[in-house]
């Protein structure tokens, strides 16, 4: 399945922003949908991650209480909002999808087959 994530910027320190993460298929059903962030020198990273079946939401320490993922909708549309930016959220952010991923596994990139192509936030201090 191809993914297009989108809404990334320059955005200053305390500001938000929101991410779109849109399927090619029709429907985000019976998908697990994350998003994922690689900063300058530094590893990719879980940031958050939402079972389409029962809504179930996830999110990494480092985030949690200022992002909230969620669904769109329209059921092939996964939204990042993301509030109270900081400098050290700076980073290419990535969405990724795959079909029954359990729920000891979504914070691992390697569950995820299909990835977008990345959308760059830059948080400014």
């Amino acid at each position: 399945v191809q993914l297009q994530a989108s809404g990334g910027g320059l955005v200053q320190a305390g500001g938000s922003l929101r991410l779109s993460c849109t399927t090619s298929e029709r429907t985000f059903r019976t998908y697990a949908v994350a998003w994922f962030r690689r900063a300058p020198g530094k590893e990719r990273e879980f940031v958050a991650a939402i079972r389409w079946s029962g809504g179930h939401t996830y999110y990494a320490d480092s985030v949690k209480g200022r992002f909230t993922i969620s669904k769109g909708s329209a059921d092939n549309t996964v939204f990042l909002q993301m509030n109270s930016l900081k400098p050290e959220d700076t980073a290419v952010y990535y969405c990724a999808a795959h079909r029954g991923v359990i729920v000891s596994a979504l914070s691992s990139s390697n569950a995820y087959r299909s990835w977008g192509q990345g959308t760059l936030v830059t948080v400014s201090s």
